[in-house]
């Protein structure tokens, strides 16, 4: 059954790739049924769900990859009552996807749009994370999962004109250079007890760079992040995990020490960055929550 409600689509004009190309080329056939607003530059997204939040929308679509679905995250929360009055919808056009998958949102444009209008909600636990940039407090929201440390320092050194061309490809020549350079040690504090590690990885969902189960207990909907902490990030680690990767889609249960919570914090001696839904996001400290049943998201 389609249900008739208002869709705004939030999509990048100049995304290239084939889904990309697709997803423009369908773009008269589709405006009928819904409004579509171009982003003109990063952070764009945000601004414009703020917006479609103001404007009534019901449903407010991310056309692009989980960068641009973070985005429109937060713009929701930056409307007031952003959460309650609208609902996130997805169009996966981006090189992985993971908060897709995670959702089994199809990863074609025709499933994907017919999710969008069926309107199937589930309710979703919502991350987010209280930090300071430049003396000023700041709140950022994700859905499917945060790093920092290693992977952090990745996306801060990530060729983005280089991604556009190679896709994946590029998360692994940006992998080479952070391996090759001092890794700061990140303080895990979590559940009374306190961590340490190169890299942090908390998921909300399962999966973490495409169809890989990092994090196979955790569930969108229990208001619980998963945490995986590497002592050491080395070349010997990535072969130990290399083969459970490819032949079993996870992590070989030593590589990593696991922590189930519902709040913690990072912090580092030294600069440490920390991502968000693959996207660089600030510097540690940072104090990470979540609440059950916060998010409304359309799914199949």
């Amino acid at each position: 059954m389609i249900f008739s409600v208002r869709i705004c689509v939030i999509f990048n004009p100049a995304a290239r790739g084939n889904k990309a190309r697709r997803f423009r080329h369908h773009l008269d056939a589709l405006s009928g049924q819904a409004a579509f607003k171009a982003t003109t530059a990063p952070g764009d997204a945000r601004r414009l769900a703020a917006e479609a939040v103001a404007d009534g929308f019901e449903l407010i679509a991310a056309a692009g990859g989980d960068g641009t679905v973070n985005e429109v995250l937060n713009g929701l929360g930056d409307a007031p009552d952003g959460f309650t009055r609208t609902r996130l919808g997805v169009l996966p056009l981006g090189t992985v996807n993971v908060f897709a998958r995670e959702l089994k949102i199809p990863l074609n444009l025709t499933g994907a749009w017919g999710v969008l209008q069926r309107g199937h909600e589930a309710r979703l636990a919502l991350p987010r994370v209280d930090f300071s940039l430049n003396g000023a407090p700041q709140r950022k929201y994700f859905v499917q999962l945060a790093g920092a440390g290693f992977d952090a320092r990745a996306i801060e050194l990530m060729d983005w004109p280089l991604k556009q061309k190679i896709g994946p490809l590029a998360y692994v020549l940006a992998g080479l250079k952070a391996l090759r350079e001092t890794k700061p040690a990140v303080t895990v504090r979590a559940n009374g007890k306190v961590e340490s590690g190169e890299l942090v990885l908390a998921g909300n969902g399962r999966f973490y760079g495409g169809p890989f189960a990092v994090f196979p207990p955790a569930d969108l909907c229990d208001g619980h992040l998963e945490l995986c902490i590497f002592p050491r990030v080395r070349w010997t680690v990535f072969l130990r995990c290399l083969p459970d990767l490819l032949l079993r889609r996870r992590l070989p249960a030593t590589v990593a020490k696991r922590m189930r919570a519902e709040k913690f914090e990072l912090s580092s001696q030294t600069a440490a960055a920390f991502e968000l839904d693959g996207e660089w996001a600030g510097h540690l400290p940072a104090a990470f929550s979540i609440e059950p049943g916060r998010l409304r998201v359309a799914v199949p």
